[in-house]
């Protein structure tokens, strides 16, 4: 089944939900970055949260993360719109160690345990906000829980969970977000803390299968789950050719012309998809004459 994500209440109205799979999006993000099992692991968990966040915006609203650690793999950057789309890539993909304690792949030691979670939503009209926490494990659900609570003051529980087989494709992939309303009760926030201690890790959940619809009716309830819409999910990257044709000719005649003179042409890779665009002598003249114009 193609990755989707459903949007939901509960406890009519007093809780904000959301549920994700998300294994092809996260398969896709680690072919591109040819990304090893524990470094797509910390990648997975951040596009899937990221993908959750993204539709909480509206319209044309879109944001970017960056999860800046002091572990191996350095930064990882995701984008996402309100229509699902989302992208990301790592500083250094090639990172992978040993299972940890607990059994799992071990993402903090990758991550790192000291550094900044940072969220960047553009509003349009050149209305930013910005908010930036310290990492709290470098486990990525419990970052961006932190974030939720201390950056914009929603009580949230987050968790995202990715599976990754032995040749490092991505098994499974999936996550949730539920957030308490403003003048939610206590005894519905108590009765959720003790549902998430019970239930499965969200990875063993998805390891079994479990839809985004029976994460949620897991974490509060069947009964107390209002489904309110389903959006597809993917990997969306919006570079072009086009793209690098304007920000090459935004650097001028004189900056074309020694890219000719010392390489005889230029390349510009994505670092979302890792897509090459080549240009050739021709092919900048033609960028240098055109922005000369």
């Amino acid at each position: 089944m193609s990755d989707y994500l459903i949007r939901a209440m509960g406890f009519d109205g007093q809780v904000r939900a959301y549920a994700i799979q998300s294994t092809e999006t996260v398969e896709e993000a680690r072919r591109r970055q040819d990304s090893w099992a524990t470094a797509s692991a910390a990648l997975g968990r951040t596009l899937t949260i990221s993908a959750m966040m993204g539709v909480m915006l509206k319209g044309e609203d879109k944001l970017t993360i960056k999860v800046e650690g002091d572990g191996p793999i350095g930064a990882i950057i995701a984008d996402a719109n309100s229509r699902g789309e989302v992208r990301g890539y790592l500083k250094n993909p090639h990172v992978d160690f040993d299972l940890n304690s607990k059994g799992k792949l071990d993402v903090a030691r990758a991550v790192g345990t000291s550094g900044t979670l940072s969220v960047v939503k553009d509003l349009g009209m050149r209305d930013h906000f910005t908010g930036q926490v310290p990492i709290v494990s470098g486990e990525i659900g419990e970052d961006f829980t932190y974030y939720f609570a201390n950056s914009e003051q929603v009580p949230s529980a987050v968790g995202a969970g990715v599976l990754v087989n032995t040749d490092h494709s991505i098994l499974a992939s999936g996550g949730f977000i539920i957030q308490m309303m403003p003048g939610a009760e206590e005894k519905t926030t108590t009765a959720i803390e003790e549902r998430l201690s019970q239930m499965a890790p969200i990875s063993t959940m998805i390891r079994e299968g479990k839809s985004p619809e029976q994460i949620l009716h897991a974490l509060l309830g069947e009964e107390n789950v209002q489904l309110l819409d389903t959006l597809p999910v993917s990997f969306s990257c919006h570079c072009s050719r086009e793209r690098v044709e304007m920000a090459i000719s935004s650097l001028g005649d004189e900056e074309i012309e020694r890219m000719i003179e010392e390489d005889q042409g230029a390349e510009a890779k994505c670092h979302f998809c890792n897509e090459a665009y080549h240009f050739d002598e021709n092919d900048l003249k033609e960028l240098q004459s055109g922005s000369s114009q």
